[in-house]
């Protein structure tokens, strides 16, 4: 895969910093730009930058990227072209490249869908600069719009997931509205925004629900208006779910085919019952061996709960200990280091002057540090989601398991197992983290079982 050049490795991250994108998530900005200039440099054949995006992310949409992994290429993609130009606004305007792009002759040239996917469409006539110029403009707004979403939901301290998901949720409503001006968004262009996404999308009512509740936050923390949709929305169809669920053979199988660490992450998976960002998040601090305990901290909601740590994983999690004690160690003798990156909960001071301590650590790091350009330091982040579900997935396919395998397919197997060794209901449920026993409901329709209430982990049955 192609490598930035140093210096534009390193304007490129400033650039990412005064646009506002966390230094954990910078890493993933680089990587798509790689994987654009490597794209570009295999399928570009010499045409214009705006019809290499266009296919770039065709071509992420044919290998099954998620909607808000296209949107994070895309931004990513789009600021890199932008690097030579002033930073005027803290946000790139969408497709700005796209808009400034002369064009000699009319070709295809990619155009905004509502779901905000690029389609090839005739480029403009020499005379439609006038209307991208006002279409820059609108967008313009929008920016700014989605800046004052991102620093509320920061402000409320909700969680990154959750400030991504919902910018991502205005982005997609922008491109559906055309970038209308903002001071014209009424009820009415949500509730047809909503409608369509059931309609013509056919998106599963979980998706829908997450629109509307961003929508739903934009206008009354953003736009300070009513929200008042009622009945007008067309539901999507709540489709009867069953979750995936492997057998305890099967779970064995996979660990079988994964290499250290990811084995060790899906054992605490399995065996504890995490998201797989909770698992991720855990610090060393995290373990009572003392009271064989698993702390998760700000989980899904924003809230803390404890599960067993299983009595299998005791010896393999205090090896795992050592070793991270010995990598900070090695991280020490750097005058560069500035230790990990802290929860931003913590205090300036204090998270300066614990950043080395072991106890804050990552317990599954990742294995490169990150530069920080604002503080001219290295920084380490834990291991990333894309390369646990990845190993997930070969595990799986050498296992030769013909069920589909995510990471939280391990949650929703420690759950049926739990219930099928006559657990309580209401114990999975203070387990799992959920707010609703309906929920975990879920799980009764997996396997039939009595009723026990002893907390344990399904490694140690």
């Amino acid at each position: 895969m192609i490598k930035l050049p140093l210096e534009t490795f390193k304007l490129y991250q400033a650039r990412l910093t005064v646009l506002g994108v966390s230094s954990p998530e910078q890493p993933h900005y680089v990587k798509w730009v790689r994987y654009f200039l490597d794209f570009e440099a295999k399928y570009g054949n010499g045409q214009p930058s705006p019809v290499v995006v266009a296919l770039f992310m065709a071509k992420l949409a044919s290998k099954g990227q998620s909607q808000s992994l296209r949107d994070q290429a895309r931004r990513a993609v789009r600021i890199y072209h932008r690097l030579g130009e002033p930073v005027t606004s803290p946000s790139e305007s969408p497709l700005a490249s796209l808009v400034s792009e002369p064009s000699a002759k009319p070709k295809m040239m990619p155009k905004m869908t509502p779901k905000g996917d690029a389609v090839a469409s005739a480029a403009p006539e020499p005379d439609g600069s006038e209307r991208a110029t006002e279409g820059a403009q609108g967008r313009g707004g929008w920016e700014q719009l989605e800046r004052e979403l991102a620093g509320e939901i920061k402000r409320r301290n909700y969680s990154p997931n959750t400030s991504r998901t919902y910018v991502n949720w205005v982005q997609r409503f922008g491109n559906y509205t055309g970038h209308m001006p903002i001071d014209e968004i009424s009820d009415e262009t949500a509730r047809d925004f909503l409608t369509d996404l059931a309609v013509k999308d056919e998106v599963v009512a979980s998706t829908q629900n997450q629109a509307f509740n961003a929508l739903l936050f934009l206008f009354r923390h953003i736009l300070k208006r009513d929200y008042e949709l009622g009945d007008s929305v067309v539901r999507a169809k709540v489709s009867k779910y069953i979750p995936t669920v492997l057998t305890r053979p099967e779970v064995d199988a996979a660990l079988k085919e994964l290499a250290f660490p990811f084995d060790l992450i899906v054992s605490m998976l399995y065996g504890c019952g995490l998201r797989l960002s909770e698992c991720l998040n855990l610090r060393v601090s995290d373990l009572d061996f003392d009271e064989n305990l698993v702390i998760v901290h700000d989980g899904k909601g924003q809230k803390d709960r404890s599960v067993p740590l299983p009595k299998k994983l005791r010896l393999a999690l205090k090896q795992q200990v050592r070793r991270v004690a010995k990598q900070l160690e090695r991280d020490l003798e750097s005058s560069d280091f500035g230790g990990v990156f802290m929860p931003e909960s913590l205090g300036k001071r204090r998270a300066q002057r614990e950043a080395k301590e072991l106890q804050w650590q990552w317990l599954f790091p990742a294995k490169a540090l990150t530069m920080v350009p604002k503080e001219g330091r290295y920084r380490r982040y834990h291991s990333y989601k894309q390369q646990v579900s990845q190993s997930i997935k070969m595990a799986a396919r050498k296992a030769k398991i013909a069920k589909r395998v995510t990471a939280h397919t391990f949650r929703h197997s420690f759950a049926s197992h739990l219930l099928a060794a006559n657990v309580d209901l209401r114990t999975i449920q203070e387990l799992l983290g959920h707010a609703d026993i309906k929920t975990t409901m879920i799980y009764t329709h997996t396997v039939k079982s009595r009723t026990k209430k002893e907390m344990i982990s399904p490694l140690d049955l």
